[in-house]
């Protein structure tokens, strides 16, 4: 016959191997995250069950620590907290060791997702993504199609060959200085190549604002893999979205003949109301609310700086006029994302700007 036992329990001498004796503030140091996303964890999921004193601190134990941390990590990586919640901690366990693109809870597409076709210039880079490539996840994301020395190589390559357009022209260079345009978009044109980037050590401001301004994706090379991948990741998406090179902005660089078919409005909102909006207490962990509000912060300000920047020659007048014509764009942009984001968490919005005589 069984017997029915009762459930462990530790012996009475050594009490402290079970007792609670963290508080919600140093959990979420260690853990590495707002209390505040702790407490909505708690309260909302159930995700983790402290105790609670008789002073009315919430206590926890080391697993709980560990608990959370996994917790974090996890939702970090894309999962769901409210597919987290009801698992046990050796389960997150187990998917923290399950390579990320068989994870459960991953979304279908983006493991399904076609890998990113790409030529790339300059060896260093290449050699460095091959390693990437070799090592999950990275490696479903990334085909590098050719590899060549020089910008002049790929280009008189592509005319030579008959192998089909690819999605990106990844270009590594030591030193970026304006002129750089013309030859990367030889190349990225002769591969058609949707969308050129450009990694780099060294660079002038005038020789990165030529070619964001043209609308390569431009990054100063990082030194740990993670940003690297974080960043050829965001490309990807951007292709994935995009669909066609025709929806990619064709921005002219500074210097040339701007579009004038957008017109700019003024800003919506002041700086004291997106102040008293991204102090608001958001519902969603990840509180967009109040980082919208200090981007916009930020990009306003920014376009206002521009404007009044002294301009000290003609092609001086052209880039600032630019700046502020891609800030402008930008804020427009980041007003409407603010209002979308405040409307799904029944946030009020700033209050808007009273209209100018200019504006009417």
């Amino acid at each position: 016959m069984i017997s029915s036992k009762p459930a462990f329990q530790p012996p009475a001498s050594q009490p402290n191997l079970v007792r609670p004796t963290f508080r919600s503030g140093a959990v979420a140091r260690m853990a590495g995250m707002p209390v505040a996303t702790l407490r909505i964890w708690e309260q909302r999921y159930q995700a983790v069950r402290p105790t609670t004193a008789a002073s009315g601190h919430r206590l926890y134990l080391a697993a709980d620590v560990e608990r959370v941390t996994l917790l974090r990590r996890l939702t970090e990586q894309g999962h769901a907290i409210g597919m987290l919640a009801a698992l046990d901690t050796l389960q997150m366990r187990e998917m923290m060791q399950t390579p990320e693109v068989a994870r459960p809870g991953k979304r279908p597409e983006a493991s399904q997702q076609a890998a990113m076709s790409a030529v790339v210039v300059g060896q260093p880079l290449a050699r460095r993504l091959q390693r990437l490539i070799d090592r999950q996840p990275w490696a479903p994301a990334l085909q590098m199609v050719a590899v060549f020395d020089t910008l002049a190589e790929a280009a008189q390559a592509a005319e030579h060959s008959a192998k089909p357009a690819v999605d990106l022209l990844l270009w590594q260079t030591a030193s970026l200085q304006p002129g750089a345009w013309h030859e990367l978009r030889v190349a990225k044109d002769a591969w058609r190549a949707p969308t050129a980037a450009v990694v780099y050590r060294y660079a002038s401001a005038a020789g990165r604002a030529e070619l964001t301004g043209a609308g390569a994706a431009v990054l100063h090379e990082p030194t740990d893999d993670d940003s690297l991948v974080q960043w050829l990741r965001s490309l990807q998406r951007a292709e994935t979205s995009s669909g066609s090179a025709a929806s990619t902005p064709d921005l002219a660089p500074p210097g040339a003949t701007e579009r004038t078919g957008q017109t700019l409005s003024p800003p919506r909102f002041d700086d004291a109301a997106l102040t008293q909006f991204a102090g608001l207490s958001s519902t969603i962990v990840c509180e967009c609310p109040a980082h919208l509000a200090e981007l916009l912060l930020q990009i306003s300000n920014f376009e206002t700086y521009s404007g009044d920047c002294a301009n000290r020659s003609v092609a001086d007048a052209q880039l600032h006029a630019y700046l502020k014509r891609v800030a402008g764009t930008a804020r427009m942009l980041f007003e409407t994302a603010l209002e979308h984001v405040a409307i799904a968490e029944g946030l009020p919005l700033p209050v808007p700007l009273a209209p100018t005589a200019s504006s009417l």
